[in-house]
């Protein structure tokens, strides 16, 4: 059987371990674009890729925690609430939630919320400041913790795990071993879990839904079609805005309807009987110990943005910290994207397909190059932008242009120069002069 291994709460779990005091109470962590990167003050900043699942972001951070603390105040009845960290410039509250306590869901609050509209439906609730840093670091301990126990794991997000008892703990005894590894986990690294154990990590991953919070739940093969009846088709991975609108406008609105439909689903092609498979409990995917990432990308989202010249600047910000991070994972991108989001939900992109020596000076003269040609609504107001690259030539058949090849090599030793500074004192040490 295969096993799925979630965090409850995770952020706020986290901030509980910090401060015990925050236990029972409605808590929720906040979450605003790290605009700081803009800033023109040198900072010491590195990238960290110390967990490696499917979902986990590409995370920079400063060498020395303590010279990034935020500015902390109390409010009345809310102890510790870090409100300041998520006020402007003119004292306006910003910025959304990226979790909630079951005390502050109670009250209606939920992920992706505003955090003023928070506040109004839960005045007491608690405001804590994202740590990314430690969340990086009890991710990292439990995956090790893990690895300790069961032989094949896999981390599938920062938070999220899954691991293949097959061949090491008889399904009559699979009960008790995750219910003892629950409880070791809370009790060595005091982070509250639920897991999900059944034949496929698709349908684990629903049993751990089933089982929150800090709860257990096993699906046997004779149990699928009684678990899966009434569970709403978007709440399968796989299934997004598109596929539940049309499974609605056939009457299909639970897994268990899907199940009975198989010939109509199967009937849309290859993506839908692979829905299927998956749903019905015959497709299974294997446990990947070691994930290779097939892209990385940066993005950034501010106050709404009008000044070209300063839009300019924040994408040469943006495309260097991106830079040090395809050169810290030893890639060649070969495809790369820059999407604009712009006020009133108005949003544009830009791709180009490339196969050359990547280098530092290149890749800011491509993502400016993709900006100029991507931003079509001049007259709007920009509030987010986003690089991607992928398509890394380790994991493809495409062959690097030989064109102007001497020239590139030359650039490219310049580059590995630049980097090797930037690893020693980090990666605001050497700056474009466009951004300054």
């Amino acid at each position: 059987m295969k096993i799925h291994i979630d965090i409850d709460c995770f952020f706020v779990s986290a901030a509980r371990i910090l401060h015990p005091e925050l236990m029972g109470k409605p808590v929720a962590i906040g979450g605003r674009s790290d605009t700081k990167i803009f800033s023109k003050d040198a900072k010491k900043q590195t990238v960290n890729f110390e967990n490696s699942g499917s979902f986990v972001p590409t995370f920079y951070k400063a060498y020395e925690e303590k010279d990034d603390k935020v500015n902390c105040e109390t409010r009345e009845g809310s102890p510790g609430c870090d409100l300041n960290a998520f006020k402007d410039e003119s004292g306006r509250i910003r910025g959304i939630l990226t979790t909630s306590s079951y005390e502050a869901r109670a009250y209606g609050v939920k992920t992706a919320m505003n955090i003023k509209e928070a506040l109004g439906l839960c005045p007491d609730l608690i405001i804590k400041a994202p740590n990314m840093s430690y969340y990086q670091k009890l991710s990292h301990e439990l995956h090790q913790f893990l690895q300790t126990k069961i032989p094949l794991v896999e981390q599938a997000s920062i938070d999220e795990f899954y691991a293949d008892l097959s061949g090491w703990v008889e399904n009559k005894d699979i009960k008790e071993f995750i219910q003892n590894l629950k409880n070791e986990i809370k009790s060595k690294l005091k982070l509250p879990v639920s897991i999900g154990a059944a034949k496929t990590k698709y349908i684990a991953k629903m049993a751990t839904s089933s089982a929150k919070p800090f709860g257990c739940k096993i699906v046997q093969p004779n149990e699928l079609f009684s678990f899966i009846k009434n569970i709403p088709v978007g709440e399968f991975a796989g299934i997004g805005k598109s596929m539940k609108a049309k499974l609605k406008s056939i009457q299909i609105h639970t897994l268990g309807d899907l199940v009975k439909r198989k010939g109509t689903i199967q009937s849309w092609g290859p993506y839908a009987k692979e829905l299927f498979a998956r749903v019905s409990g015959v497709s299974d995917a294997p446990i990947e110990t070691k994930h290779k990432r097939k892209s990385i990308g940066i993005s950034r989202t501010f106050d709404p943005l009008f000044n070209r010249s300063e839009l300019k600047r924040r994408i040469h910000i943006l495309a260097r910290h991106l830079s040090f991070a395809i050169l810290k994972l030893k890639v060649i991108p070969t495809v790369f994207h820059l999407g604009l989001t712009y006020e009133m939900n108005q949003k544009s992109h830009k791709n180009i397909s490339l196969c050359e020596v990547f280098t530092d000076k290149k890749f800011d003269s491509l993502c400016l190059n993709l900006f100029n040609e991507a931003d079509i609504h001049k007259r709007l107001h920009v509030i987010r932008i986003s690089i991607n690259c992928s398509s890394f030539t380790r994991h493809s058949k495409k062959e690097l242009s030989l064109i102007g090849f001497n020239d590139e090599t030359k650039m490219q030793k310049l580059t590995q120069s630049s980097q090797s500074i930037r690893e020693k004192h980090g990666i605001d040490m050497l700056k474009w002069g466009s951004e300054l």
